[in-house]
């Protein structure tokens, strides 16, 4: 029998959605009752494909999570850590540089006292001015919005400082700056122009903030800070005994740099917060105040000082001199009336000023004094009894002395003349055989003539303290040359300072005592309270009685139609002076060249109130002798003195002593 054939297996259809259309077209029969539905779970999902069987499956996520989570924490345990460095481990060093940033400290700069004349006129004051400041870090691009404000800044600011915009630029640009000062003592003048630029482009800047732009301002850490500038209201007038105050504010010269501590005060100080440059006024502030300086009033009488400085800067200028200068004393208190130098220049314009005239040449220049320095050597005479103003003199028209022939300024044949009329016609020949009365020998003689030069202050100081004062030349007499034995007599071969030949006639004047100039009468402090200056030194260089009897043969030269200085004569008064022509040694070239003219006096003779002396340098037009052109400067200044201080004329004539006398009486 043939095998059964196996039942054949149904295999059901695949499912097809619904009403989607056949393989062939045909529509799903309908079920037939009894058939077998299959399993819910085994049924496709309507509309699914069904996927392969090696289909890739999603890996777990809880690693990753894991991963960024520590990531997270270790970021935040990083914040923790520095949140703790800058709260507790160094609180206080960043509370430190907090602080400094936040708070600015500026220098309040104290008003430097006034310096007036004897009567309360202000010979140099200050008035206020602006130090031109910036915060440079207001000028980086972040700030200031411009890629370039420092450069922009400095061109804008350079015309109105009149500094290098290159100088400027550097200082806008200081990487980690908050402060510089761009020029120093600006006048109120000055800081309007700034201001105004500032407020122009301020407006410029909010215009173009407002179109949406960033609204770029190159000049707003441009500041400043209130401060005093020093003036010297009549120009060049005392300049020499003034001096000056340099770009830091502080003296650079003569007494202005003397005296500088006690004009200068205690500067004081404002500390404030701020914030973007501005000041943040809740904040408070902390302000130590400033403490003026004194006032110093001087011994200076502003009018004669002008006399005096007109009188001698025409001279220096018709004589076409190198300079001069003129000293005006009180004889009796030793106060400095006047001194005055040609060329002088304006303390309140520098830039101008040849660095040559800056100083008080009265005061520093030295030179040989010429017969000016007579009136020592007679006193020298007088005082140690050897002559008197009536001894005989023969002087011969040359003199052989040592390894030199001697003569006067002017050949003439043998004089006889007494020892007033030595003085009177200035004679070098008739000095020096008065003098070598002095000792048994020539090296006697110079001991004691070179005793009374010290007494009467040459070589050393006048006793002013003034800066750069030179005490001048005077060798010990041992040390002194074959020639300076006979030359040093008449005024050459020792040097001095202008001001220490004044001394040597104020000395006279007041009856042989010698009185420390003084150029300071007192000081006025912040508190108002006057205080006068100390008492100056006085020291006995003669006697009474020899300093009247030099007073009457000084009479003789201006007096006597036989004297050098009759130009120096005053209507009304008695006139005492003596005049002087030295070589002069020119002070580059270390040689003689040219003269020193010059003339000194007191009057008047018979009451000495007023010493004026004053010397002309290397004069080159005119006359060169010093009665011809420091007579006339001596007779304006004295004159003008004496009516300014309203001293009555003399009330009894000359004495006139002889000047010469008859061979054989």
């Amino acid at each position: 029998m043939p095998p059964k054939a196996p039942p054949r297996r149904r295999v059901p259809s695949p499912a097809r959605p619904r009403g989607a259309a056949g393989g062939s077209g045909r529509p799903r029969p309908a079920s037939r009752p009894g058939a077998r539905r299959p399993r819910a779970s085994a049924r496709p999902r309507t509309g699914a494909p069904r996927g392969p069987r090696n289909a890739i499956r999603l890996g777990n996520p809880r690693p990753r999570l894991r991963l960024i989570s520590l990531c997270l924490t270790l970021v935040m345990v990083a914040f923790v850590i520095r949140l703790l460095q800058v709260q507790a481990v160094d609180a206080d060093e960043y509370t430190a540089k907090a602080e400094k940033n936040r708070y600015l400290e500026y220098t309040i700069a104290a008003e430097r006292g006034e310096i007036t004349d004897r009567s309360g006129i202000a010979l140099a004051t200050s008035v206020d001015a602006h130090d031109i400041t910036a915060d440079p870090k207001l000028f980086t691009p972040e700030e200031s919005k411009a890629p370039d404000a420092p450069r922009q800044a400095a061109q804008l600011l350079a015309p109105v400082l009149g500094r290098d915009a290159g100088e400027l630029e550097k200082k806008l640009s200081a990487p980690g700056s908050r402060y510089t000062v761009l020029a120093h003592r600006q006048t109120p003048q000055v800081w309007k122009q700034i201001k105004d630029l500032k407020a122009a482009f301020a407006e410029k800047a909010a215009e173009d903030r407002a179109r949406g732009g960033p609204g770029a301002n190159v000049l707003a850490g441009v500041l400043q800070e209130p401060t005093t500038k020093r003036v010297y209201p009549n120009g060049d007038l005392a300049a020499g005994i003034l001096g000056f105050v340099n770009a830091e504010g502080k003296g650079g010269g003569g007494l202005e740099a003397r005296l500088d501590e006690q004009l200068a005060g205690e500067d004081g100080t404002i500390r404030y917060a701020q914030a973007g440059g501005r000041p943040v006024p809740t904040a408070g502030s902390k302000e130590t105040p400033a403490v003026a300086g004194s006032d110093i009033e001087l011994t200076i009488d502003r009018d004669i000082q002008w006399a005096a400085q007109r009188a001698i800067a025409d001279q220096v200028r018709e004589s076409k001199a190198d300079r001069g200068y003129v000293i005006v004393q009180n004889t009796r208190t030793g106060e400095v009336l006047a001194m005055a130098n040609a060329p002088g220049y304006d303390p309140n314009d520098l830039s101008q000023v040849d660095a040559a005239v800056l100083g008080n040449a009265a005061l520093q220049d030295v030179y040989e004094p010429g017969s000016t320095s007579k009136v020592m050597s007679m006193a020298a005479v007088l005082e140690e009894g050897v002559a008197t103003p009536g001894t005989h003199v023969t002087v011969p028209n040359r003199l052989h002395r040592g390894d030199r022939l001697f003569r006067d300024d002017i050949d003439h044949p043998t004089w006889y003349l007494t020892l007033n009329g030595v003085l009177a016609k200035s004679s070098n020949i008739g000095t020096i055989l008065a003098t070598g009365q002095l000792g048994k020998t020539q090296a006697e003689a110079n001991k004691v003539l070179h005793s009374y030069l010290r007494k009467f202050g040459l070589g050393s100081t006048t006793g002013l303290d003034y800066p750069g004062e030179s005490p001048g030349i005077l060798a010990a007499p041992g040390d002194w040359s074959t020639s300076q034995q006979y030359t040093i007599p008449f005024g050459q071969g020792l040097s001095l300072n202008a001001m220490q030949a004044a001394s040597v006639y104020q000395t006279i004047a007041n009856g042989g005592v010698r009185i420390e100039p003084t150029l300071v009468r007192g000081t006025k402090g912040a508190d108002g309270r006057y205080t006068a200056a100390e008492a100056p030194k006085k020291t006995r260089v003669v006697s009474e009685k020899t300093a009247r009897t030099l007073a009457k043969m000084l009479e003789s030269v201006v007096d006597d139609r036989e004297g050098t200085g009759t130009k120096a004569h005053i209507e009304g008064y008695r006139v005492a002076g003596k005049t002087g022509t030295a070589n002069r040694v020119d002070p580059v070239r270390g040689v003689y060249k040219g003269y020193t003219s010059s003339f000194a006096g007191f009057a008047p003779a018979d009451d000495p109130q007023i010493a004026v002396y004053c010397a002309i340098q290397n004069p080159t037009e005119g006359s060169y002798f010093g009665g011809q052109i420091c007579g006339p400067i001596y007779k304006k200044v004295m004159e003008f003195a004496l009516k300014t201080l309203q001293t009555p004329p003399s009330g009894t004539a000359p004495a006139r002593l002889p000047v010469s006398f008859e061979p054989g009486e």
